[in-house]
């Protein structure tokens, strides 16, 4: 079972890595959780492939690096890296560029990711789209 739920997990990062939301989309059970590192929540697999859509939008090169995980039964819990660069108009310029140590807790539920948690210090990114509010 511990295999199976690392590799569930590891398909989603590859999803995630590839802004693959088709594939993504499958990987979720229908009432997926998300919730992002400020403790807002989404619901539905519908749902977080829009959010999803829309985030690869804001940040078209978001991309996780796993450095460690830890399974135990249908719990995998994952410590690295997210980075990426915040769209300015439809480009990406080095000011706007972010790298952060994130963690990430997933549930697996039938071979599908039920639950997705981000656990990271965003205030990088907020501090980037507060500046790019500001010059528009």
């Amino acid at each position: 079972m511990e295999q199976d739920s690392l590799a569930v997990v590891q398909s989603f990062i590859n999803a995630i890595n590839t802004h693959d939301t088709t594939h993504l989309y499958h990987l979720m059970t229908e009432d997926h959780l998300f919730v992002d590192a400020m403790g807002s929540t989404i619901r539905g697999r519908e749902e977080m492939r829009k959010a999803w859509v829309a985030y690869f939008y804001l940040v078209p090169d978001y991309l996780i690096a796993v450095q460690e995980a830890f399974v135990k039964g249908d719990s995998v819990a994952l410590f690295g890296l997210a980075r990426g660069t915040c769209a300015e108009q439809g480009a990406l310029h080095e000011r706007n560029r972010w790298s952060l140590p994130a963690a990430w807790h997933a549930v697996i539920r039938n071979r599908q990711v039920a639950e997705w948690h981000v656990y990271a210090d965003n205030e990088p990114v907020r501090q980037i789209l507060a500046s790019q509010e500001r010059s528009v």
